[in-house]
This record gives structure tokens, sequence and C-alpha cells, in this order.
């Protein structure tokens, strides 16, 4: 019988960005980051699992997720690669949990799971899931069941691949989905974690790079009804190096949109993806002007599995290393 109970002795690495579930209440009248990753941990009730937890701290940042970067995630991916923990918690705020999962996903080569997790209710609030939460992450990252995965997303006891998972509700403790197909990939339930549907995990491109001497400054742009070309023009104009386009349905624009989407393509790598956040950007279905597969004929390159925020990522990284971004999105489709 497979044992895939959380290790006996476990060394835990806790790394805090700050996020709503670092908040305590200030002048302003509002909450701001302020609690430390011990704090955070603190109500957590690991030693109620693990009574010898060995459990480290390390304050990354204190900042809202808005301020969040790359070079952050950087940052725990070189703790990640450096300390002899069995497994990685990182907290920070929800807004960007999502591109945080993904990025440390891309770029965790540790070998050392790293779950990231957050809260929606700060710890003022009754209810606060902030504990829950970091006890889920750390059941999940010290768990022999994650040993192949670099990274995972977990919230409200679900455990999410980094891939495709979203925010999907401002203010809800489930706020975070997985679109209408696929799902989370594991959940919770009494300290115990059931992962029946662990994905299978290739290689990212980026996996065991130094971090970059400097990052590419990368728009992005959602299209909708009566978009002017103007807000193309201005990117084209304004020093980015490179740009991702989201489109309409399946990856479409406007006909009225695509001389300014010319431009763009022949100023910067484009990539186009859908809007809707989940499924695959098209290639071969609408030949209509504005259709993907005169967009994809005229340069733009297709993001995938991949939505727009992720994108975003990918390209930043791709030139950022210096990488073929075409070559490099192949692998998301």
């Amino acid at each position: 019988m497979l044992d895939f109970s959380p290790i006996t002795a476990p060394h835990l690495l806790l790394a805090a960005l700050g996020g709503t579930i670092a908040s305590t209440s200030d002048h302003s009248g509002g909450v701001v980051p302020a609690l430390s990753g011990a704090e955070i941990a603190a109500a957590a009730g690991l030693d109620q699992v693990w009574p010898n937890l060995q459990a480290d701290f390390t304050q990354v940042a204190q900042v809202s997720s808005a301020n969040v970067t790359l070079e952050m995630l950087f940052d725990v991916v070189e703790l990640a690669r450096t300390s002899d923990a069995d497994g990685i918690v990182l907290t920070q705020g929800t807004d960007t949990l999502e591109e945080s999962a993904f990025g440390l996903w891309l770029l965790n080569d540790s070998g050392t799971h790293i779950a990231a997790t957050g809260a929606m209710r700060n710890p003022t609030l009754p209810g606060a899931d902030g504990p829950a939460n970091v006890r889920a992450a750390a059941l999940t990252t010290l768990s022999d069941q994650v040993s192949d995965l670099p990274a995972s997303l977990v919230f409200d006891d679900e455990v999410h691949d980094p891939r495709f998972v979203t925010k999907s509700h401002a203010t809800s403790t489930a706020a975070f989905s997985s679109g209408p197909v696929l799902g989370a990939i594991g959940w919770l339930s009494e300290d115990d974690l059931h992962l029946p549907h662990a994905p299978r995990t290739p290689k990212s491109p980026f996996a065991g790079l130094s971090r970059p001497s400097r990052l590419s400054k990368i728009a992005l742009a959602e299209v909708g009804l009566g978009e002017p070309g103007e807000t193309l023009d201005l990117i084209a104009g304004s020093g980015f190096g490179g740009a991702v386009i989201s489109g309409v349905g399946g990856g479409h624009v406007s006909e009225d949109l695509l001389p300014a989407v010319s431009r763009l393509a022949d100023a910067m790598p484009v990539v186009l993806a859908s809007r809707t956040g989940a499924g695959v950007s098209l290639r071969r279905t609408y030949g209509y002007p504005g259709g993907e597969i005169g967009l994809l004929e005229a340069g733009l390159i297709p993001a995938g599995i991949l939505d727009a925020r992720k994108a975003r990522i990918v390209l930043n990284l791709a030139l950022s290393f210096g990488f073929d971004p075409a070559e490099v999105f192949g692998h998301f489709r």
C-alpha cells in the first residue's frame, strides 16, 4: 500500500511577500501588509500536524499583491535552490497570486516544491482564511505526491495547476478556479492531500537559467467593441520589447484595428491570446478580416493554452533570456 502521509520530521520554509494574509489595521482606516511570515504561520496550527516541525521564515518583501514583481519570484527560486527545506510555502496577496504561481512553475528547477497561497479575509476579520490556507499549502508542499511538480497554487483546500488557475472572484474565499473544464488537481481533507489529477509536467524552457541582467518591458492590451487603433500605436512607439493582445473569442480583433495590429507586429514580437481566459487560442478556424488565421499570417504568435496575463510573463522571460518567442510559445500549445 502506498503511503501518501506527510513527512514525519519535516523542514518547511515559508517565504513571505506581504498581501492580505499579512495585513493589519493602520491609521488610514484600512489594512496594510505588516505581519511577518512567522506570525502568519503561528495561526496555522502546523505543530498539530508535525510536533517536531522545523520551520524557517524569510521575508522576501512586504508589499501589496499589485507590487509583486518577477524579480521577487527570482529571489524565491534562489531561496529554493539554496535551502535544504523539504517544501516551501509562498504567501502573498491574491490579486497576482495566479501570476506568481505560474512564474514559479516556469522558473523553479530546485527539485523542492513551492506551494503559493494567500488569503481573502485579512486577520482582523472573523473567519480569516489565511491560517487554513497556509496549513493546506504546507501539507501540500511537504507531501511526496508533489515531488515532480515545481509549483502549485493552494487555496480554500484545493490544489491548482499554475498553468490554468485564475482568480475568478473579487472577494469570495473560493476565489480561485481552473476553468470550466479542468478544475483543481487535488484537495485537502482531514489534513490529508488527495491528488488524483496530478498533471504531466513538461520541462519549462526557463528551468535552470540564471536571472537575466535585465527584464524586458511587455505591454498587455485587451481589445473590445470599438477599440481605437491609437491604443496599439501608443504601444508601438513607447519602447516596449513586446506586446500581448488579449483578443475577443478565440483571439480576434475588429477589421478596423488591423492596420494598427500590423504596425505593432512590425515593431516588436506580438502574442495573440484569448480574453476568455480558458481554452486554447485558435489557429485555423476563422478567415474573416481580424480572425486568427490572418493575424497569425501577419506574424502574431499564438498564446496556446495561456491566458494573456500568463502569456505576458512568458514573453517577458523569452525576450529577457534572448529566446525566440515563437519557439517558446510552442511549448504551450
